[in-house]
């Protein structure tokens, strides 16, 4: 069962981010939307993402078959698919395509300089070279990222708080993604500050999983920061199995670590993210252009804790923990 905490407090700030319709949409025409996404679980009207963009899209009177068609690509996790899917939609003539991921930001980018692209999970868009800036992004490109909020520089202190005995913590984070291994870095300097030694393991397939904690057992580490990705997402089950199995405190950057059997999660919920999105595609079809547009961080950062995990684990939480929490799971 979940519980959740300040539930007032918490239908009021979801009603006011829910983006609200600045006027009926742009008449006169039936918009063609594009979705591209690296798996399946993402860019399908039928994934929780999906669900949310469509949602974010009917609250500001997209209605799909009267005035919007969604085209969703998704590469079924074969990175090397985006280009020919990015070309396709291009080829569709669609007015604005909504790239869910680094990789389908950078496909994207490569199929058209022209129409405009909605980032929706970008890592460090920056840096990679996706935008000038977030105040100006300059090009077709905008929409949403995760960086630079120091999230992990939040969610260390929680978990060294929660059992201050631990020393060793094991950054696991997606080698396979652009713009990832900043959030190494910023985790190496958040987890040094607090005394504590870092071990980081960057995860290229699946395949991997049990060597990484082997290596982790080896390494004597007694603690995990789990990065969010889309290939460490899928397997978020496995990886808390794998963590409870090994007894290792564990704390996500975004609320399915939790929801998955993780101890404690601090970061944004991605679906909001997409929800979001929606504004941003409404904007480009009303011919705002996107350097015009500033890329978006996250405003809310939920501590979920599952005590079910603690239990296991044989863990007492400090009640501050609990009593900050956003969410309880027992």
């Amino acid at each position: 069962m979940k519980v959740t905490l300040y539930a007032v407090t918490a239908v009021v700030l979801v009603l006011l981010t829910v983006p609200l319709a600045a006027g009926a949409p742009p008449a006169g025409k039936v918009w063609r939307i594009g979705v591209l996404g690296g798996r399946q679980a993402v860019a399908s009207a039928e994934s929780p993402g999906g669900a949310s963009f469509r949602q974010g899209l009917r609250a500001l009177g997209y209605v799909e078959g009267q005035n919007i068609v969604i085209a969703w690509r998704s590469s079924g996790r074969q990175v090397e698919r985006l280009p020919d899917l990015a070309t396709e939609l291009v080829r569709l003539k669609v007015n604005v395509i909504v790239a869910t991921d680094n990789p389908a930001i950078a496909a994207a980018q490569r199929a058209t300089s022209t129409i405009p692209i909605v980032m929706v999970q970008a890592m460090d868009p920056v840096r990679t070279g996706f935008v000038d800036s977030l105040a100006r992004p300059g090009g077709n490109t905008t929409g949403l990222t995760v960086q630079g909020t120091d999230v992990q520089g939040k969610a260390l202190p929680l978990l060294k708080e929660a059992v201050p005995t631990i020393s060793r913590v094991a950054v696991l984070w997606d080698a396979t993604e652009p713009g990832r291994r900043v959030q190494t870095t910023e985790a190496e300097e958040a987890a040094h500050a607090l005394g504590l030694e870092v071990h980081l393991l960057g995860m290229r397939s699946p395949a991997e999983l049990e060597s990484l904690f082997t290596v982790m057992a080896r390494e004597r580490v007694d603690a995990v920061l789990v990065h969010p990705s889309q290939m460490i997402g899928l397997h978020h089950t496995r990886l808390a199995a794998l963590a409870a199995q090994s007894r290792l405190t564990t704390i996500g950057l975004t609320p399915a670590w939790v929801e998955a059997g993780g101890l404690m999660s601090y970061g944004p919920r991605y679906l909001d993210l997409y929800q979001r999105a929606a504004s941003y595609v409404d904007k480009s079809l009303r011919g705002t252009p996107a350097a015009d547009l500033p890329v978006e961080q996250p405003l809310k950062f939920p501590l979920v804790i599952n005590l079910k995990t603690a239990k296991a684990l044989g863990l007492t939480l400090p009640p501050t923990h609990l009593i900050q929490a956003d969410e309880v799971i027992r």
